[in-house]
């Protein structure tokens, strides 16, 4: 019988792999899975961090052509598309980088303040899910440099704990009327450097470790792992379900989510 520690690992992993691509929030997700498995914000948080970099591993393979095509378009030195679109991803990365820089102890607060936030956010979510359903037809052939800011502001607004980075990103670049496939690939790829970032400021100031995580280093490898196929496996799945035009089903699933949260906050 597999120990306690590693089924919720393996449990919390999952839970990252597919609603990190989903648009139903992994933090929040995992802020409703840890609160229930008695795991406080820090762990959590800490936690959140190692699953995060798994699911940046499987974007990468699930986006290995667009990702060497860009590293081959940089390095041919060359204002071409690639260039042009590591540009815009570079662009869409700065509110994030000065929330994480100015706001990080305060964003790290809010993930230990219980799941009255992270219900309320989730169903904000649903919200931009559903309002994106009314967008105009696509109009624009490429992302443009200030859609790119925009979507990157939404993605800063995105740290609050049930508020879907994927939904939320998807939705703007959607009313921005961007095409879909284009605003899907976009929203993943944007993620990669932010998240990758952050794991590494953990490991230079030495606060990303087994010990911090609440879970011992197999429970923390098993949980990367389960992250790692479970992210592979929704990050083609979401791509699919976005050029169909599918996105109003996450937003009933994030509602009944979002007044689970809140109900739960009330009676706890």
């Amino acid at each position: 019988m597999l120990p306690d520690e590693l089924i919720e690992a393996l449990i919390l992993g999952i839970i990252q792999g597919l609603t990190e691509f989903l648009p139903v929030s992994s933090s929040g997700h995992l802020a409703i899975a840890g609160t229930l498995f008695g795991l406080d914000g820090g762990e959590n948080l800490t936690f959140a961090v190692a699953v995060h970099a798994a699911t940046v591993l499987s974007t990468v393979c699930v986006l290995w052509k667009e990702v060497s095509d860009l590293v081959r378009g940089f390095f041919a030195f060359r204002w071409n598309g690639e260039t042009q679109m590591l540009c815009k991803i570079g662009i869409s990365m700065i509110p994030v980088g000065i929330v994480g820089l100015l706001l990080r102890e305060q964003v790290e607060t809010l993930f230990g303040s219980g799941l009255m936030l992270t219900g309320i956010m989730l169903l904000i979510t649903a919200g931009l899910l559903a309002f994106s359903g009314f967008a105009g037809a696509a109009r624009k052939d490429t992302i443009s440099f200030r859609d790119a800011f925009w979507i990157g502001v939404v993605q800063a607004c995105a740290v609050l704990p049930g508020l879907s980075r994927s939904g939320s990103t998807i939705a703007a670049g959607l009313l921005l009327r961007n095409r879909k496939e284009q605003v899907a690939r976009f929203s993943f790829l944007m993620v990669i450097l932010p998240v990758l970032g952050e794991a590494v400021l953990d490991l230079l100031k030495g606060g990303f470790s087994a010990k911090a995580s609440g879970f011992g280093p197999v429970a923390l490898g098993a949980g990367f792992l389960a992250a790692f196929v479970t992210g592979t496996l929704a990050c083609r799945w979401m791509i699919q379900s976005v050029k169909k035009g599918k996105l109003i089903y996450f937003a009933y699933y994030c509602v009944i989510a979002g007044l689970f949260a809140i109900v739960y906050s009330l009676l706890t």
